[in-house]
Order: C-alpha cells, then sequence, then structure tokens
C-alpha cells in the first residue's frame, strides 16, 4: 500500500493534468476566435512553412491558461515555483507581442535571458553535476558556473522547443512525451513533489491543445506556446533531474529533450558554417528533411513521437533499472526504428517511382 504522501502527490498529480488539459481544451476555441479578431495569423508562403492558407495563433494564451489551471490550485508556491510562474509570464508576454508584431531576435533573446535570470534568482540554479563516466564519483559543484550554466540551459532549451514547432502537432507531441517522461522520472525523487505537479500541469495542457493542432491544425500556438514550453521544460528539469546526485543527473534530462536539443544544435552549426546569424530562419530542420524525403506531415511528426518516446523511456529506464539496461534498451529501440525507417522510406520512394513512372507513360502515350 503507498504511503499517504506518496499517494496524496499521485491525486495532486492526476488533478493538475486533468484540470490543466480541461481549462486548455475549453480555452483554445476562444483564443482561435480572438486571434482571428485581431488579424494574428500565420501566414503561408515562404519554403520553410508548409501549411498552405492562413492559420490563426496565439495557441500559447490557451496552453499558458491550462498550465496556471493545473499549477495554482495543486502545488504550494515556494520560491522556486513562483520564480518560474514569473519568468513564464514574461516568456508568454514575449511571444504573444511576437506573434502579434514579429520581434528582432535579439529583443527576444533579452527578454528569455530575463525570464531565466527572474528563475535562476528565485533558486532554480543547477549546483552540482556528476560524472557521467563514474558511477562511483562524487557530485562536482559547479561553484561561479552555476549561474552561466544554468543560464545556457534554460535559454537554450526555451529556443529549442520553438525551432521544432514547424509541423502540426509537433512541438505540443514531442513537449508531451518529454513531460511524460520526466513525471515519471521525477515520481522517484522525494523532493520533486512540486515539479511533479508542474510537469503533469505542462504535459496536461499539452494534452488539451492536441485535439485543435494536430494536422490539419486549427490553430498554431506561436512563439507564446512554444517558448512556454522550452521555458517551463527546462527550468522544472533544473529543479527535479538535475538534483539527482547519481550517474543520472545529466543523462536523464538530456535524453528526454534529446530531440529538440539536437535539432537546436545542429541549426546554429549549419547557420554559422554558412556565415548566417544563428537566429536566420531555414529549412534545414528535422521535421523539415522528413518532408523532403518524402514523407506527409502526419508521418513525419509520428516518426519523432517515436524517436522521442525511445528517448524518453530510455531516461526512465536509466533511473530505474540502471545505466547498463537502459542503454542496452536504447540501442535496441535505435536499431528498431532504423530499420522502420528503412521499410518506410523504400515504401515511400517506390511510390514516387512508380508516379514518375505513371506520369511519363502517360505523357509519352498522349
Amino acid at each position: 500500500m503507498l504511503p499517504a504522501l506518496a499517494l496524496r502527490l499521485r491525486v495532486r498529480v492526476l488533478l493538475a493534468l486533468l484540470a490543466a488539459a480541461a481549462v486548455c481544451l475549453l480555452a483554445t476555441p476562444a483564443v482561435r476566435k480572438f486571434a482571428c479578431k485581431i488579424g494574428a495569423m500565420d501566414m503561408p508562403g515562404e519554403s520553410r512553412r508548409v501549411h498552405d492558407h492562413p492559420i490563426p495563433r496565439l495557441g500559447g494564451l490557451a496552453l499558458f491558461a491550462g498550465f496556471l489551471a493545473g499549477v495554482l490550485p495543486f502545488t504550494g508556491i515556494d520560491e522556486p515555483v513562483q520564480g518560474i510562474l514569473l519568468g513564464s509570464v514574461i516568456i508568454v508576454v514575449t511571444g504573444a507581442v511576437d506573434d502579434l508584431v514579429s520581434l528582432r531576435p535579439w529583443v527576444k533573446l533579452v527578454l528569455q535571458i530575463a525570464a531565466a535570470v527572474v528563475a535562476i534568482r528565485h533558486g532554480v540554479v543547477i549546483r552540482i553535476l556528476t560524472n557521467p563516466g563514474d558511477v562511483s564519483a562524487e557530485a562536482i559543484a559547479l561553484g561561479a558556473l552555476s549561474v552561466p550554466v544554468t543560464l545556457l540551459w534554460i535559454v537554450g532549451m526555451t529556443n529549442a522547443l520553438n525551432l521544432i514547432d514547424g509541423l502540426d502537432g509537433l512541438a505540443a507531441g514531442v513537449c508531451g512525451i518529454g513531460c511524460a517522461s520526466m513525471l515519471a522520472v521525477s515520481l522517484f525523487l522525494p523532493q520533486a513533489t512540486e515539479i511533479s505537479v508542474l510537469v503533469a500541469a505542462l504535459g496536461g495542457a499539452c494534452l488539451g491543445f492536441l485535439p485543435f493542432n494536430i494536422n490539419p491544425a486549427k490553430i498554431f500556438m506561436g512563439d507564446s506556446g512554444s517558448l512556454l514550453l522550452g521555458y517551463v521544460l527546462s527550468t522544472a528539469s533544473v529543479l527535479g533531474l538535475f538534483k539527482m546526485y547519481t550517474l543520472v543527473a545529466f543523462a536523464v534530462p538530456v535524453l528526454t529533450l534529446a530531440l529538440p536539443l539536437t535539432d537546436t544544435v545542429f541549426a546554429v552549426v549549419r547557420r554559422v558554417s554558412r556565415g548566417e546569424s544563428p537566429f536566420h530562419a531555414d529549412r534545414g530542420h528535422i521535421h523539415h528533411r522528413l518532408i523532403d524525403m518524402g514523407l506527409n506531415q502526419k508521418q513525419a511528426v509520428a516518426a519523432l513521437y517515436v524517436i522521442s518516446s525511445i528517448l524518453g523511456l530510455s531516461a526512465v529506464m536509466l533511473t530505474s533499472s540502471g545505466a547498463i539496461k537502459a542503454m542496452l534498451f536504447l540501442m535496441a529501440l535505435a536499431v528498431a526504428a532504423f530499420l522502420a525507417s528503412r521499410v518506410i522510406f523504400r515504401r515511400d520512394i517506390d511510390k514516387a517511382l512508380q508516379a514518375e513512372k505513371a506520369a511519363k507513360t502517360a505523357v509519352s502515350a498522349g
């Protein structure tokens, strides 16, 4: 039988998730009408955009409403949680203004740094790390590096979710999978009570938003949503997952959020190597490459969901079963995913070749 505290925690987590999902589900149609009324529309035309008609954005306002509905009634607002909530307000306002008037990249970056500093000043700081290569090693105190490392993590993750928000349902789904993984891991930590509720609320908000955001999308979350998701995930991981004095202190959050992090790193390297600004938008993201390989939006999003799930499950196993089992599990699933992708891509290539052959036959016959 579960101890009373653990049982109450699970009840609060469940209530937070349900409340966030319900409020976001109810708020999204109203936000959609509001976005249409004020002209907050995402217009097609650029090569990196895959939709062919105007779609309202500002969906982040509904996500934020759902998130607050899951957090405020079901968690104690201690200093770190207060810092996350105050920083979230800065992030959502920044994103909403950008959805309306397109802020310059450096302005958004400065405001993201300000939101990160708010959280840091309220105690959301990575103070220790362990050596992933030596289980017996003592925790490494970051000392003076604590603040810059935390700042880099929060700002980097905030932008990472923003960068992968390029297909219908992608950012919300990947965030939801990340929340599920972090929630499963955080429940192993006795000090992560409030973090579990935060993560559950964010995951619930994503769940309530997805029916309106999956392909074909009726509304986009916009920067107000994608920046919010990245900010809350990054700060929650600092408070919970980075506090484990074990091998998994660094590996778990990185594994859980590996997809957006990898895409962001490659995007920055790709742009800088071309002599472009790291903030220069392009069509080189993972989801764009899947589309260019012949997958449609639903197939590409499903493939990235699978990858995120594999990484999330590996993070959970790393916590509960040990590093060796988790790595073996990750390798086995990676091989399975690779073989499955080869089958899918081979099938799509065959279809494309058949269509090309049929077109040539029709032209020659005409």
